[in-house]
């Protein structure tokens, strides 16, 4: 049966989690992990979770998350994972979209009245403390609120088309979906990732990504688990403890947005760089540049993955050598139908460019509560539209060239602005580039690029566009360069195009005209 409860061994004594902590670590095998696991999940029942409530996940990476999410998903209750770093409003949000029966909160939150905290109470929903105090994982209920008088449910067991997570997409284009994801969906895609970097019990991965995005909960968590490996756990990622933890625990492999390979690379390397199997790159363009820099650094292959959301991450992938990396493509669909179509929905010519579309076990069947989404989502014949534009080579290795509605349409020409981000990093001056549309009067659309220079690097906007003026053809060069301290990001350290074009047409506003 396909779901998270199924999904690893339960009398298995061998390491699971590792926690780095001082003085000790928290190291938590198999065996334990199950039972501490079936402890919360009667917990949860005692209080009223029961099958597709909605249970927000306010906490940081940590033991206590990890109990808590799956033990929601054994309930055949939906986990929803929020950053804990977001705003009352932003919180209140996604816990009234849900309807949240339950918001998990830190120890200590209740009585501080945080922007979680609050929400939940506007809504109503129950409020508990969870963490580990050294012998269990605490829920400690603060306010029933709608589960007031619903408690003492059965144990339930799992179901494979249960909705065992939500997460909404980022909101790039319009206000965020709610993605369900079932059991099915969730294990596909484990067994899917296990497969293409082909996973065991001798692998050992160190966290960078947090667990409330699905690049750290399926990639860096449940895959590893499902393998029978480990997890090393941090609080958060820092580049001051990514390599100790590194070699203290036995880490083989990461994987990680490129801004946090772009922060490793500029850190002091350990000597020895310890033996790394491989290194995985996903959830944003990996320049080619990056790419040479991070394999030459740490002498280890990097694999770029391209995933999302709606099919429970992973949807193609570089193989492991001696397979062919190519810099610039997301490898091969790994498990996954991947094919390139036009706006009819019919497959264009090998090599052409169109719409990346995808099926498989592991893709949403729809967005909850959106049946225009769901239309414009799907094509046809099933397949899900990812609003990536891009190429299929002959041996099915997948290039991207833009996000449909990040593509920029200069009086008629079309942009790729990931291209011209590539060019961009070529420069030496150049840390890190981001281009985008600007609206034009004239062209309708421009081209608008942020840059971060590398340390001690000093050149102006003027002399970079001269620079890529030798490298690109005319209309590609851009009208406008920001040089910045740092380009804004999201959590997870993904660059929204769209932000920050609306970030320097802001900055352009509020800058007096002499």
């Amino acid at each position: 049966m396909s779901t998270l409860a199924n999904s690893f061994s339960k009398d298995n004594t061998s390491t699971a989690i590792i926690v780095p902590g001082t003085p000790e670590p928290l190291i938590v095998s198999y065996r334990s992990l199950n039972a501490e696991i079936s402890s919360f999940q009667a917990k949860l029942a005692e209080l009223g979770i029961t099958t597709g409530a909605a249970v927000s996940i306010a906490l940081p990476n940590s033991y206590e998350f990890i109990v808590s999410f799956l033990a929601t998903s054994w309930q055949r209750g939906t986990a929803a994972p929020l950053n804990p770093a977001y705003r009352q409003d932003e919180f209140e949000f996604y816990i009234d979209d849900l309807s949240s029966a339950l918001a998990l909160v830190p120890r200590d939150a209740f009585a501080k009245d945080t922007p979680a905290v609050r929400a939940a109470r506007k809504y109503n929903a129950a409020i508990a403390e969870c963490y580990w105090n050294g012998t269990e994982v605490v829920l400690d209920l603060k306010d029933p609120g709608k589960l007031a008088g619903k408690g003492d449910r059965k144990i339930e067991v799992a179901q494979p088309d249960d909705i065992a997570l939500v997460l909404h997409t980022s909101g790039t284009t319009g206000r965020p979906k709610a993605v369900p994801l079932t059991h099915r969906n969730l294990t596909r895609t484990m067994k899917n990732i296990q497969a293409t970097y082909q996973l065991s019990e001798k692998d050992c991965t160190l966290l960078v990504m947090p667990l409330f995005h699905v690049h750290g909960l399926l990639a860096a968590f449940l895959a590893p688990l499902q393998s029978g490996g480990s997890a090393i756990v941090p609080a958060r990622f820092s580049a001051t403890t990514f390599w100790p933890d590194f070699i203290t625990y036995k880490a083989n492999w990461y994987t990680a947005v490129p801004t946090i390979h772009q922060i490793i690379l500029k850190s002091p390397l350990p000597n020895p760089v310890p033996k790394i199997r491989f290194i995985r790159s996903c959830s944003s363009p990996l320049s080619p540049k990056v790419f040479h820099d991070v394999e030459k650094a740490l002498n280890a292959p990097v694999l770029e993955a391209y995933a999302m959301t709606e099919a429970a991450h992973q949807m193609t992938s570089s193989p492991l050598p001696p397979g062919k990396r190519l810099p610039g493509s997301v490898g091969i669909g790994q498990g996954v139908d991947v094919r390139i179509l036009d706006a009819e929905g019919d497959e264009v010519a090998q090599g052409s460019e169109g719409e990346i579309c995808i099926k498989g076990e592991n893709v949403t069947k729809g967005y909850l509560n959106n049946p225009a989404a769901n239309e414009s989502s799907f094509t046809k014949t099933g397949f899900f539209r990812t609003g990536d534009q891009g190429t299929k080579d002959k041996d099915g290795y997948v290039y991207i060239t833009g996000r449909i509605k990040e593509l920029i349409n200069k009086g008629g020409e079309k942009i790729s602005p990931i291209e011209l981000d590539n060019t961009i990093a070529h420069n030496p001056n150049v840390a890190e580039a981001v281009s985008f549309a600007l609206p034009d009067s004239h062209y309708g659309e421009d081209i608008g690029v942020a840059v971060v220079l590398k340390q001690d690097r000093n050149v102006s906007d003027e002399q970079l566009k001269a620079w890529i003026a030798e490298r690109v053809v005319k209309f590609k060069v851009p009208k406008n360069i920001w040089i910045l301290h740092e380009i804004p990001k999201t959590a997870t350290g993904k660059i929204q195009r769209r932000k920050v074009a609306e970030a320097m047409l802001k900055k352009e506003s509020s800058t007096p005209k002499l």
